[in-house]
């Protein structure tokens, strides 16, 4: 029942999908054009996650959907989104530190911080300004499609002087119409008594869909969100970071390959030395308790040789492995599970499946690499995938290791265009860049058991694909009603002061006459 519920709910939204990609083209592309780029507009043909994300942003309402879509995509070709690079951004903002991306919060999303205090408004800057949180927005939306953000806004010292109420209101338009999904929460840090009142503006901008994703927080709250170790030291953290330009700070984006070759750390990697001193390491910590120590800024590969895997067999190397239900569809390799690896505390819960397929006519090399090599053992970490075939790759916890939402694995592929002609670790340090496939999955962690709330226990609402959209669709729902309610009592608040002011000038006014009648007596 409950599988035949899920695909219905399947169903369901591929029609809406297909809808609201027919009814775009029908009603909005035909009427112009050059209201868009042709690559949003091909974009939103292909990606499917693309089109449910602005569903799912607008409680799976076509007609709002389609609004959202137009919105969004006239903003992306006013402001050149996807032309938006490092070079076309004035090099004085890099250099401020007013905004940049680094470290997670404690559900394994990434923060996009803001200093406040660095931002000053100023209306000749404000397009460059605007131009510079879409071109972080759009670097991460390439590098981690379909992964959230954490936005904190770092009040600490800041004044009246650093409120830009249209600066404001354009981060919050980003987040509301431009990249649906993309919010998981919005942290308001340290904020000064008196800015209460411009908040509360902020506030009625964000609509009921967001709403519940606005944080106001001290400097004791704020470790409810995100770990010490990604805190700086003012709000009570040991994060050691400190920011400095060039390079850009987003740690994860970085990539081992260089068009000249791979850096440094990477060629020890991938040499036999530094394989062996990667194998020591691993054998070191698993002998011992050594501490998790926050991740460096490179992906480190993992030091099981790919040859030794190839060899085993591969029934016994998969079993009790949790297989992948998702899938994503890359130019060179379809890569299973789409975004996320699961993992949890049980002893079958410690083994997962990534599963690659060759879609090329030659054959791909491919690495994985990880940013928490001391915890997972990847085999292989590192072969070549015929033409039409698949690999299995088994990504374990070793040890008494446990994943963390923080961790993530980096899967780069690149087309061979002469097979044996050369080793692949000397592949890997000619191949160009730009011809190099990367795939990024976060780990999820499997909760061990099923908190016993009573409404969702009774309900008959399944916890599948579509029971999960219902639900999505009810809470919103109430989130919607319950800022109606809000908005209306706060009226009524309103009008009750009204209405005390002009009760109290009334009977000032009957005093006043009474006093008047009594003095002309």
């Amino acid at each position: 029942m409950a599988e035949l519920e899920q695909h219905e709910g399947a169903q369901d939204l591929e029609k809406k999908i297909e809808e609201t990609r027919l009814r775009f083209n029908n009603e909005f592309v035909q009427d112009s054009t050059e209201k868009y780029d042709s690559r949003d507009v091909e974009r939103l043909q292909a990606d499917d996650a693309l089109v449910e994300g602005y569903l799912t942003w607008r409680v799976y309402v076509v007609d709002d959907a389609l609004k959202m879509i137009d919105d969004s995509f006239q903003w992306r070709k006013e402001f050149g989104v996807n032309d938006l690079t490092e070079s076309s951004i004035p090099r004085w903002m890099f250099e401020t530190g007013a905004v940049y991306l680094h470290g997670y919060d404690k559900e394994g999303n990434k923060l996009f911080w803001f200093k406040v205090k660095l931002h000053s408004k100023d209306t000749k800057t404000i397009v460059d300004k605007k131009k510079y949180v879409a071109f972080w927005l759009e670097r991460y939306a390439k590098k981690e499609p379909g992964m959230p953000l954490t936005v904190v806004f770092d009040m600490a010292e800041s004044g009246l002087s650093n409120i830009d109420m249209e600066f404001v209101k354009y981060i919050i338009n980003c987040f509301k119409v431009y990249y649906p999904k993309f919010l998981s929460k919005m942290i308001i840090v340290d904020m000064p008594w008196i800015m209460n009142a411009a908040w509360k503006i902020v506030k009625s901008w964000l609509g009921p869909e967001a709403i519940s994703k606005l944080k106001f927080a001290s400097r004791s709250d704020v470790h409810t969100f995100i770990g010490p170790e990604y805190l700086p030291t003012h709000m009570g953290g040991t994060d050691p970071f400190k920011y400095s330009y060039p390079p850009l700070p987003d740690d994860d984006f970085q990539t081992p390959i260089s068009e000249n070759g791979p850096i440094v750390s990477e060629d020890d990697t991938e040499s036999k030395e530094g394989e062996l001193e990667v194998k020591d390491a691993l054998e070191s910590s698993f002998n011992s308790e050594i501490a998790v120590k926050p991740k460096k800024v490179n992906f480190l590969e993992d030091s099981v040789k790919s040859e030794d895997s190839d060899k085993t067999d591969t029934s016994a190397r998969t079993k009790g492995a949790r297989k992948p239900l998702t899938t994503f569809k890359g130019p060179l390799l379809d890569v299973s599970p789409a975004e996320e690896l699961s993992f949890g505390s049980g002893e079958t819960e410690k083994k997962c499946l990534i599963i690659l397929s060759n879609v090329t006519k030659n054959q791909v090399a491919f690495k994985v690499r990880t940013t928490a090599p001391e915890k997972y053992r990847v085999k292989p970490s590192s072969s070549c995938c015929e033409p039409g075939a698949s690999i299995e790759i088994v990504v374990s916890l070793h040890g008494g290791s446990q994943a963390s939402p923080q961790d993530r694995f980096l899967v780069m592929a690149a087309e061979m265009d002469n097979v044996g002609s050369q080793e692949l670790a000397q592949f890997w340090k000619e191949v160009p860049k730009a011809k190099i496939m990367e795939h990024r999955l976060r780990c999820h962690i499997l909760e061990s058991f099923k908190p016993a709330v009573s409404f969702l226990r009774d309900s008959p609402v399944d916890t599948g694909t579509s029971g999960q959209q219902e639900l999505d669709i009810m809470l919103m729902r109430m989130t919607a009603c319950n800022s109606r309610l809000e908005q209306k009592l706060n009226t009524c608040l309103w009008l009750q002061k009204v209405l005390t002011v002009l009760v109290l000038v009334l009977v000032a006014l009957n005093l006043l006459c009474l006093y008047l009648l009594g003095k002309a007596s």
